[in-house]
């Protein structure tokens, strides 16, 4: 069964889905990025390509790392915070 994770968008990629943050479901970072770019097309366009990151946007899991592998296992309840890296100034 998938796991429930919160996924926030930052800077960009919240400019393009048109919301703040959403709820997906997976069991890799990749399964979370197929699904937010299937129902947001213009974060798709922007920011996702397949089950992957374009370049210039990364993830973060639950405040801890930075991510890109497609691969990354998730855990229920995790965040997922996408976001350029050019975010911070």
């Amino acid at each position: 069964m998938p796991v429930t994770v919160k996924v926030e968008l930052f800077g960009i990629p919240r400019a393009r889905a048109g919301v703040a943050q959403a709820i997906s479901s997976g069991h890799k970072l990749g399964d979370v990025l197929s699904d937010m770019a299937s129902r947001f097309p213009e974060l798709a366009n922007c920011c996702i390509k397949g089950r992957h990151l374009k370049p210039g946007f990364t993830a973060n899991l639950s405040g801890h790392r930075f991510v890109t592998d497609p691969e990354t296992l998730l855990s229920d309840g995790d965040s997922v915070l996408i976001l350029s890296l050019d975010a911070g100034g």
